[in-house]
């Protein structure tokens, strides 16, 4: 899988709505201090690789923010805060869920291509079956407490820990 979809797949709260930062300094409601919205489409499919069927994700409350910091070493961070929940459906049975998946999350970038997603409270992660039998996770889920996947330069997972628990089993709860 390319370097691209797996970072998307992987949870950065960004990826999950496809959200870039290109939104106007002004459009940030108010918040200031270099924090721009994250904008988010209304909908977006989820590969059936992560759970053997196709879910549907739509978008209920997108009130999310980013702030991006250059480090010395010439690294990016995303620092992303605020609102984002979902309904997830799978289209084949029509058994949907509500997902809090709001975060806060970072996201570093290092310049050798390589990222860290240090990431707190409610948040998803996706994990090809591969992945998910080395960590013993499933496809899809929602967790809560400290969640931390590292990236290497191709995309590839170099290590996740959760310090905290699943709170949904997205593919289970849809099947």
């Amino acid at each position: 899988m390319r370097r691209v979809g797996v970072i998307v797949a992987l949870g950065a709260l960004l990826g999950l709505f496809g959200g870039v930062v290109t939104a106007s300094p002004a459009l940030a409601d108010g918040r200031g201090g270099g924090w721009q919205v994250v904008p988010q489409p209304p909908t977006v499919t989820v590969d059936p690789v992560f759970c053997g069927f196709e879910i549907q994700g739509t978008l209920l409350v997108g009130k999310e923010f980013v702030k991006a910091l250059k480090t010395a070493d010439g690294s990016m961070a995303l620092l992303v805060t605020g609102t984002l929940k979902a309904s997830l459906t799978n289209p084949a049975n029509g058994k949907t869920i509500t997902a809090n998946l709001s975060g806060p999350a970072k996201e570093i970038f290092f310049p050798d291509g390589s990222a860290t997603f240090p990431e707190t409270g409610h948040q998803f992660a996706l994990l090809t079956p591969a992945d998910q039998a080395r960590f013993g996770l499933p496809g899809f889920f929602v967790s809560a407490g400290a969640l931390t996947i590292a990236v290497a330069p191709d995309g590839t997972i170099t290590s996740l820990s959760l310090n905290g628990h699943v709170l949904v089993d997205v593919c289970a709860a849809l099947s």
